[in-house]
């Protein structure tokens, strides 16, 4: 029982006195980031599956109708 609670009180120190929070400004351009880097994916994804999903043997609807298949 003594390990955790000092395993806690040195989590807590840890937290408080070592570890460096980005600042608004840091967080609101990693966040810019994040979101124009998800963009590019999921346009690359959706681009993949149009090119893939328009198969005139209709065996094949890309990504998106095997999705819509499994769930309906």
């Amino acid at each position: 029982m003594v390990k955790i609670k000092t395993y806690i009180s040195e989590v807590i120190t840890e937290l408080f006195e070592k570890v460096t929070w980005p600042t608004w400004s840091e967080l609101q351009n990693s966040s810019f980031v994040v979101l124009i880097a998800s963009a590019i994916v999921s346009l690359i994804i959706w681009a993949m599956d149009f090119v893939v999903g328009n198969n005139p043997l209709g065996f094949w609807r890309g990504i998106l109708g095997f999705i819509y298949d499994l769930i309906g």
